[in-house]
């Protein structure tokens, strides 16, 4: 599923630099109403043990931008403006799944709801990704 995607929105000039590579991110659902992704703990902590902030904020900004993407219509670019995370409880080890609704979509904004839970079910983050929509350049 991911290769699907990447081929969809990655400039081939980049696709062996991704950040979603490195955190072990796998999408395994995208649709314009849900886009779905899980992470390993593992390799992605911060010094206490924990999930990394950081690591949840770059799942909720991909799950969104995706979502965004797919929301954005023929010849538009989805481009993160803000994204707020809200980090519940911590997360030692397993994989996290994130998953992505969009809240709005509209012309210029589109906003996404990413719910983050942990193997439990347990709500670790909830994030809000909003993202500008533009017209893709000429030969993009």
């Amino acid at each position: 599923m991911s290769n699907m995607i990447a081929d969809y929105t990655i400039d081939p000039a980049f696709v062996d630099q991704q950040l979603n590579d490195k955190l072990g991110l796998v999408v395994t659902e995208a649709s314009p109403e849900r886009v779905v992704a899980t992470m390993p703990v593992k390799g992605n902590l911060q010094p206490y043990g924990l999930l990394h902030g950081g690591a949840n904020a770059a799942l909720a900004e991909t799950l969104g931008s995706i979502c965004a993407a797919l929301n954005a219509g023929e010849g538009r670019l989805a481009l993160g403006l803000e994204l707020s995370c809200t980090h519940h409880r911590g997360v030692r080890s397993g994989i996290v799944t994130g998953v992505a609704t969009p809240m709005h979509v509209g012309r210029g904004t589109i906003t996404s709801e990413i719910v983050i839970t942990d193997e439990s079910g347990k709500r670790s983050c909830t994030a809000r990704l909003t993202c500008v929509v533009r017209d893709a350049p000429s030969g993009a």
